[in-house]
């Protein structure tokens, strides 16, 4: 592992990989998030109008009831300019995300359900897509269910055939959170707060988390990471929405055009765990650093994609280009800023119309396309990675912002 200063914040560091000096893979080694859910339902009958002051607090409705009987709430923020984000307190879920298309018409591009039973259905559980949901305390897959860290061996689940993915059986997208909505210079907000206690799903230390949802009014949803551990721990958070900029009009994202700021991917074996290789894009159907349509090359990539991309991070400490997508028959436009090292970029592979979503929508292959913002797959046992151990004393902190518009169509990403 790559060693950490006990300081407040993690500072921005190099980090030996493949035999170059790699400036800001460490940058958020110690930065994660965690995400809300929201629905299109709720939204339409609890959010304020674009006419209300963008300085109005969120507001909030019930979302139904988990299965162990335990209230949840959804809270929807709204811009300056009429755009609405919703959140449930369970899974930190982004259940409904409305922005405007070309013509000005607000629409609601991303997969989820209209209530807290629809993330709880024996069918979603068994497919497990994690639909908008805060992915914690590890996002995405650890090799076998294990690592060892300071001496010792922690055995996770393994919930993804041979490996442990998104942390565990009950990570964070199964928790009912603490909300406190507020207001910000810069818009809405809503600021989450969970408490892992040690030994959940296996993991070490008890760890503070807090999430800060900000919708704001240049038209992005801004997402704040931050937590803090009693005891040394591998933290990896992000959010797992699923985007698709014509939801309601295009049954799959394989005509959206995909501009991704990364040379190299992390090379992976049959079950998607990393062989440590850091290979360039170049040549390559993981070649998006000119733009491309998912489905261009999707069939060469076995499975589809499902992979980290190395981000190319600037030096200056602060977020750097992570994506930019642009979907041809709305016009929407969404970029990707980052504190993170890298971005798993995800097509939908797994989802196969078993699942009906909001308004009867049936969510089949390549229905959206995931944009998740993160360190690098199986860290704990990848030395050469940058660490995303979390010590005491230290504050992971992470900001990702997701920001939405509307081109013309000759207009270059």
């Amino acid at each position: 592992m790559v060693p950490r200063t006990a300081t407040r914040l993690f500072p921005f560091r190099s980090v030996l990989l493949a035999g170059s000096l790699v400036s800001a893979l460490g940058l958020a080694a110690c930065e994660q998030t965690k995400k809300p859910e929201q629905t299109a339902a709720s939204s339409a009958s609890s959010a304020p109008t674009s006419t209300e002051s963008s300085t109005s607090m969120p507001t909030s409705a019930s979302f139904g009831k988990t299965q162990a009987g335990t209230e949840v709430q959804l809270y929807t923020l709204t811009n300056a300019h009429g755009l609405q984000a919703t959140i449930s307190t369970y899974g930190g879920i982004v259940t409904s995300l409305r922005v405007p298309d070309k013509a000005g018409q607000l629409g609601d591009i991303v997969l989820g359900f209209d209530n807290v039973s629809g993330y709880q259905s024996p069918e979603y559980q068994k497919a497990g897509p994690y639909f908008g949901a805060l992915i914690g305390r590890y996002g995405n897959r650890i090799q076998g269910g294990q690592f060892r860290l300071e001496g010792q061996t922690y055995t996770l689940a393994k919930n993804n055939g041979p490996n442990h993915l998104h942390g565990g059986l009950q990570g964070f997208d199964k928790v009912i959170w603490q909300a406190q909505p507020g207001t910000s210079a810069e818009g809405q907000t809503l600021r989450l707060t969970y408490t892992s206690k040690d030994g959940e799903e296996g993991y070490p230390g008890q760890l503070a988390v807090t999430v800060v949802y900000t919708l704001t009014n240049d038209d992005a949803l801004k997402i704040d990471y931050s937590a803090t551990t009693d005891k040394a721990t591998p933290v990896n958070l992000t959010n797992h929405s699923y985007f698709n900029l014509s939801l309601g009009q295009s049954k799959d994202v394989l005509k959206h055009e995909v501009k991704l700021f990364a040379d190299r991917y992390t090379v992976v074996d049959e079950t998607l765990i990393p062989t440590g290789e850091l290979r360039p894009v170049k040549g390559t159907p993981f070649d998006f650093t000119t733009v491309h349509t998912i489905g261009e090359r999707i069939a060469q990539v076995p499975g589809g994609y499902d992979h980290n991309w190395v981000l190319n991070a600037g030096t200056g400490g602060g977020q750097h280009p992570a994506a930019s997508v642009y979907d041809p028959a709305s016009g929407r436009t969404l970029e990707v800023f980052t504190t993170e090292p890298g971005v798993q970029f995800y097509t939908g592979n797994f989802l196969d119309g078993t699942l009906t979503g909001k308004g009867g929508t049936k969510y089949g292959k390549h229905a959206g396309f995931c944009l998740e913002t993160q360190h690098f797959p199986d860290s704990p046992n990848q030395p050469k990675f940058p660490s995303t151990t979390l010590q005491p004393g230290q504050t992971l902190k992470s900001t990702t912002t997701y920001k939405f518009g509307v081109r013309p169509a000759n207009q270059e990403l």
